[in-house]
């Protein structure tokens, strides 16, 4: 069954005005990690905000199995909650300085009512050494931890609560390349050693073949181009495409 859909959904922001997505359709299927790529501006993170429910598309519909994403009704929001995360772009800005990390880590659980006590704070320490960090992390504050750890921490907070599907926006452009090719060899193991699915965006194509079999080729809200990862991008047929390639960096 699939997770996640998008049908002729369109994100119009003014009369007279180009929408952001423009009778975008497609499908989160499991197993099947998914890479959405384009220039800047072209609707990759206006879809990954309809896909996780942050945004109403002003026509078409989002599609949460085989339901219509209904926002109002909180018992289908709770559980799209616990089977929907995401890790955002800025591991600085996306974390409250305020709080420790165990605070931090376990709110999903916490607010969704999976765990308290005990077997809360069990969970965020679970989470935590999943993504290669010390338990004693979990009393410190996000100031005291490099941009690689606290995207790491972001990580951990997303998946605490075992979620079906992980939206990723540019989860590595903030980071410098050593810490970038860790972090995507985490998501890689993460995603290889559960049941949950990936879906990304970015305009790292190195990245996107590492950890999508398919990708969606956004320009201008419309989709111009899908497929295997392999096909897409080793031999593109959409002439968009062909120019996102063409400007990938290549050593002589």
């Amino acid at each position: 069954m699939t997770l996640l859909a998008l049908e002729d959904a369109t994100v119009a922001y003014g009369r007279g005005a180009a929408p952001a997505v423009d009778r975008a359709s497609l499908a989160v299927e499991p197993g099947t990690n998914l890479a959405i790529v384009g220039e800047s501006g072209a609707g990759k993170s206006t879809i990954l905000n309809l896909l996780l429910g942050l945004r109403t598309p002003t026509s078409g519909r989002v599609l949460y199995g085989d339901r219509p994403l209904a926002r109002r009704d909180r018992a289908m929001m709770r559980e799209f909650r616990r089977d929907v995360q995401c890790v955002f772009q800025d591991p600085y800005a996306s974390l409250d300085p305020r709080r420790r990390i165990a605070a931090i880590v376990g709110e999903p659980i916490r607010s969704l009512g999976i765990a308290r006590g005990d077997e809360l704070d069990r969970r965020v320490a679970s989470a935590l050494e999943r993504v290669g960090l010390p338990a004693d992390a979990a009393r410190r504050y996000p100031h005291e931890f490099s941009g690689g750890q606290r995207q790491r921490i972001a990580i951990a907070r997303a998946t605490v609560c075992e979620p079906r599907v992980l939206l990723a926006d540019e989860p590595v452009s903030a980071l410098d390349v050593t810490t970038r090719v860790r972090i995507v060899d985490l998501l890689a193991d993460l995603v290889a050693s559960s049941e949950m699915t990936l879906v990304m965006v970015s305009h790292d194509i190195g990245v996107v073949a590492e950890l999508c079999e398919e990708t969606i080729v956004l320009e201008r809200g419309r989709i111009v181009e899908r497929g295997a990862t392999s096909d897409v991008l080793g031999a593109p047929r959409h002439p968009y495409t062909r120019k996102l390639m063409g400007a990938v960096p290549r050593l002589p």
